[in-house]
């Protein structure tokens, strides 16, 4: 379960990591993450529209830096806005509204099961890595279980599931371990494992251009990194 520190660590960690340097939070952010705690903001719509704020500026190609929370604060409340809304008749779900969900391309107990198997599975590593090395990686596990958990409880009550808001939490999720897994695994491992990919691109590469052959490269460093230290996908295109 998260408690009353995590939710500002959870979004101090996504702010920090996200701007790609460290940055102290100033007093007015911290003030600023208090507010959406009294007010109710749920982690996870804190922490998917940081990411989203970030996301858009970035696809602006800015030379100006992130420098403070605030800039983040108008999506925070557009996206707890949007959740307010989803919330209404959560309680009061018509046969037909059911009948509704289960057409749609995620239905609403197989992304519950999907969450509560993903929650496990990374719950079991986190115990298994505690044993050995309670590291970075393991922390980064069960603050990774804790954020499924909660998503999880949250498309379970929600009137109104929109799976691509909860897609955009899992990648979320999904970046945070995965940056926590670079910075796991030894240099000798790293080393071996790029040498491989670029042996494996090597045929392909002089018909791709350089922003290609980069994406598709981290692309799959990530993924051998994911089944070296056994992590699973969580994204709802793993179902």
């Amino acid at each position: 379960m998260l408690n009353y520190f995590s939710y500002f660590s959870e979004i101090e960690d996504t702010f920090v990591r996200r701007r790609g340097k460290h940055l102290l939070l100033s007093p007015m952010d911290w003030a600023l993450i208090e507010s959406w705690k009294e007010r109710g903001v749920p982690l996870h719509v804190a922490l998917r529209a940081i990411e989203h704020a970030f996301d858009s500026f970035e696809a602006k190609k800015r030379k100006r830096s992130v420098k403070t929370l605030l800039y983040c604060q108008e999506e925070v409340e557009a996206q707890y806005a949007e959740w307010l809304e989803s919330r209404v008749g959560s309680h009061e779900e018509s046969p037909e509204e059911h009948d509704e969900d289960a057409k749609t391309p995620f239905p609403r107990a197989v992304v519950l099961a999907h969450l509560a198997r993903s929650r496990e599975e990374l719950m079991k590593l986190a115990d298994a890595r505690r044993q050995t090395s309670a590291d970075e990686f393991c922390e980064a596990l069960t603050r990774a279980t804790a954020l499924l958990e909660e998503l999880e409880n949250d498309y379970a009550a929600t009137a109104q599931p929109d799976a691509r808001k909860l897609e955009d939490s899992l990648t979320g999720v999904e970046r945070m371990l995965d940056e926590t897994i670079r910075k796991t695994v030894s240099d000798d491992d790293l080393k071996s494992i790029s040498a491989e990919i670029a042996d494996q691109l090597k045929p392909y590469k002089r018909h791709m251009d350089k922003a290609a052959y980069a994406e598709t490269y981290e692309k799959l460093l990530r993924k051998r990194l994911r089944e070296r230290l056994g992590v699973p996908r969580l994204s709802l295109f793993f179902l």
